[in-house]
C-alpha cells in the first residue's frame, strides 16, 4: 500500500504541476504542443515495449475491430483533452482547468447512470444536484458556461469509461492510442515544422528540449497511476486524485495570479461540497450510520 500511495502521489502531483511546464512553452501554439506530445510519447512507449519485448498484445488487439474503434475514440478524446488543457494554461484559465478535474468524479457518476445503467444512491443524487447548482452559479456569475472545465471533465470522463470497457495496460493503451493518432500527428508535425517554421526548425535549443520532454512527462504519470491503481483501494485512489486540481488551483491563484473573487469561490465551494458527498459515499458512509464502513 505504501508503494501504491507513493505512485499515486507521483502521478497526481505531476498532473497538478503540469501548468508550470506548459507555461514554459507558452509561446508554442497549443496544437503544435499536442503534436509534439503525441509523437514523443509514442516513441518513448514504443522504446519501452521493444526493450521489454511486449508485442503480443498488439497483434491480438488489431484483430479486434471493435476494440480498435474504441481506442480510436479514446485517442481522439485524449487529444481533445490535451489541446483544451494547453489552451487553458496559455490563455490564463488554469482555475477553470482545475475546476474541470474537480468535476470529473461527478461526471463519472453521471456516466455510470447514463451508460452503465447504474442507480444513484441518495448521497450521489445530492452530490449531482449540488454540483449542478455550482456550475449554474459560475455560469451566472461569469456570464458564460465554464466550457473549459466542462470539456476537460467530459472528455476525461468518457476517456476513462472507454478504457474501463476496453482494457489494456497503461503502457499498451497509450502506445495504441498514439499509434492510432500517428497517421495524423506525424505528418502534421512535419508540415507544421517546415511550412509554418515550427519550433523544431526555428526554435531555441531550450524550447526544443522542453518539447522533447513532453514524451516522458506524458507517459510516466500514466504508468505511476497504473501502479497506484493496482495497489490501492478505489476509495483511497479517489481521495488522492484531488491533489491534482488542488495544486492547479493553487498555481492559478498564487503563481499565475488569476482572478478568484468571493463569487467564484462560492461556486467552487459548491463543487467541493458535492465532492465531499461523493467521497463519503465511496467510503461507505450512509445517512444515519454515523461512521464510514471499513470493510
Amino acid at each position: 500500500m505504501h508503494t501504491g500511495l507513493a505512485y499515486a502521489l507521483l502521478a497526481f502531483g505531476s498532473w497538478g504541476l503540469f501548468p508550470l511546464y506548459f507555461a514554459l512553452i507558452a509561446t508554442v501554439p497549443p496544437l503544435e504542443v499536442v503534436l509534439h506530445r503525441s509523437v514523443w510519447s509514442l516513441l518513448l512507449v514504443l522504446g519501452v515495449l521493444a526493450w521489454q519485448q511486449r508485442w503480443a498484445w498488439l497483434g491480438q488487439t488489431l484483430r479486434q475491430p471493435k476494440r480498435v474503434a474504441l481506442f480510436t475514440v479514446s485517442a481522439m478524446l485524449l487529444a481533445c483533452n490535451w489541446l483544451v488543457y494547453v489552451l487553458a494554461v496559455q490563455t490564463g484559465h488554469v482555475a477553470d482547468a482545475s475546476l474541470g478535474y474537480f468535476i470529473n468524479p461527478l461526471v463519472n457518476v453521471l456516466l455510470g447512470v447514463l451508460v452503465l445503467r447504474e442507480r444513484l444512491r441518495p448521497l450521489q443524487w445530492m452530490a449531482v444536484v449540488v454540483a449542478a447548482g455550482g456550475v449554474l452559479w459560475l455560469t451566472w456569475q461569469g456570464g458564460r458556461l465554464p466550457w473549459i472545465a466542462l470539456v476537460l471533465a467530459g472528455s476525461f470522463g468518457l476517456y476513462g469509461l472507454i478504457r474501463k470497457t476496453a482494457p489494456l495496460g497503461a503502457l499498451e493503451g497509450l502506445a495504441l492510442e498514439n499509434l492510432l493518432l500517428a497517421p495524423l500527428a506525424v505528418p502534421a508535425l512535419l508540415w507544421w515544422s517546415f511550412a509554418r517554421d515550427g519550433v523544431l526548425l526555428t526554435g531555441p535549443a531550450s524550447q526544443i528540449g522542453w518539447l522533447l520532454l513532453s514524451g516522458p512527462l506524458t507517459a510516466l504519470p500514466l504508468l505511476w497511476f497504473a501502479g497506484a491503481a493496482r495497489r490501492l483501494k478505489l476509495a483511497t485512489l479517489g481521495l488522492v486524485q484531488y491533489i491534482a486540481p488542488t495544486l492547479q488551483l493553487a498555481l492559478a491563484v498564487w503563481v499565475f495570479h488569476e482572478p478568484f473573487d468571493g463569487a467564484r469561490l462560492v461556486g467552487f465551494v459548491m463543487i467541493w461540497s458535492a465532492l465531499a458527498l461523493v467521497s463519503a459515499d465511496a467510503l461507505g458512509w450512509r445517512p444515519g450510520d454515523g461512521r464510514a464502513r471499513t470493510s
